[in-house]
Order: structure tokens, then sequence, then C-alpha cells
């Protein structure tokens, strides 16, 4: 039984160093791993980040932009790049709703607890209907709520024709803007290699300011 016990606690250790040295390494090392997945790889990254609920930890701005300048320095073709990211990020979000809009009747249907309460779905729904497409788009730009803002959107039974479209221009201005951004910076900075660590951290700092801001002003109206 202690063999066991301990089996057990060496594997879920192992497992969640895994996923801590994935992080760190998407993070500080995100050449390295576009590299070593390609372009399927880096397609999957972007299509969990934007809908499936273990996804939210991707740090795909960064990604999108290192992607861009290695296609800049011709370790990938741009013109086959950007659309496959687009269609990734199209379609993440698509699985995302679908699985708020299924989950959904469970969430109504579920008695109000410590943790859940019914009120906040209701709010929910309220929200989307009148701020939906704004949300959709502009949780493109933060991380983790790009995640779970679809996954809201489904569970708040959105409009669908509005969601696709919102859907399409977020992922539109996410994907094709930050790999060109990086593609054009890539092309027209010299030696950006060796800047390239730095300027991922300051995409990544400001992905991360709207959500900081966001909290805080939420803490001071609580205040």
């Amino acid at each position: 039984m202690h063999l066991v016990v301990e089996f057990a606690y060496n594997e879920d250790r192992l497992r969640t160093d895994f996923y801590f040295t994935l992080i760190i390494k998407l993070m500080f090392d995100p050449v390295s791993i576009i590299k070593a997945v390609g372009y399927i790889g880096l397609c999957g990254i972007i299509f969990a980040e934007s809908g499936l609920f273990f996804g939210f930890f991707l740090p795909g701005d960064s990604l999108l932009f290192t992607a861009g300048f290695l296609a800049s320095q011709g370790f990938m073709n741009i013109y086959v790049l950007v659309p496959l990211l687009f269609i990734a990020a199209v379609l993440g979000n698509n699985v995302g709703y679908a699985f708020g809009y299924r989950i959904g009747p469970a969430f109504f249907n579920k008695q109000d607890s410590f943790f859940y309460k019914k009120g906040y779905i209701e709010k929910t729904e309220k929200y989307f209907q009148k701020y939906g497409g704004k949300t959709i788009v502009i949780a493109r730009f933060i991380p983790v709520v790009r995640t779970f803002a679809t996954i809201l959107a489904g569970i708040a039974k959105m409009d669908y024709k509005n969601f696709v479209f919102y859907n399409i221009v977020g992922a539109f201005l996410w994907t094709v803007g930050l790999t060109v951004l990086g593609y054009f910076l890539g092309n027209t900075i010299p030696n950006i290699d060796r800047y390239i660590v730095p300027m991922v951290l300051v995409i990544i700092v400001v992905s991360i300011l709207p959500g900081l801001w966001q909290l805080f002003s939420m803490l001071r109206s609580r205040k």
C-alpha cells in the first residue's frame, strides 16, 4: 500500500514538474518550442488556448509573435503560417462555445451552493447579450480570459451568428496582427534574434496588464 501511494505521489509530482517546465519553456524559449512542434503543434497550441478548458495557461501571444519572427528568418512560410493559425483560433473558439452551450443546462439545473450561484449564470447571460461581441474580440488579447470568455459565451447562450462574426474578427486581429508584427520586426531590425526573449517578455507583460487593471478596479470598487 505504501509503495502504491508513493508511486502515485511521484507520478503526480512528475506530471506537475512536466507542466511547470513546459510553461517556463513556452514563456522563455518559444523559439525552441516552435521549431520542435512545427506548424501542426503550433496550431494545436493556439486551438487549445482558444477554447479548451485546460489550455488557459498557454502563452499564445508570445508564440504568435515568435512564429512571425521565425517566418522572417525563413524557418516558416508566412503565407502558410498565418491562414493556419487563423483557422486554428476560429475553430478553437467554436469548440469552446459548443462546450459551454452543452454544459449550460447542467449549470442552470444545479442547486445553489457555496461555490455556485444560479444568479451568476443569469448575470453572465445578460452580460453577453449586451456586451458579448466586444468581449469576444477584446478577450483575444488577454491571457486566461480568452480561453474562458468563449466558454462563458456558450453557457450564456450568446446568439451564435453574432458569436461567429466576432470570433472571426477577434481571431483575425489576434493571429494576423501579432504574427505579422513579428514577421515585420524580424525583417526590419538587424540581429533581432538577440532581443527576441526581452520582446517576448514585454508582450507577455503587456497582455497581462488589462487583466491586472480590471482586478485592481474591482478590488478598489469593493472597498
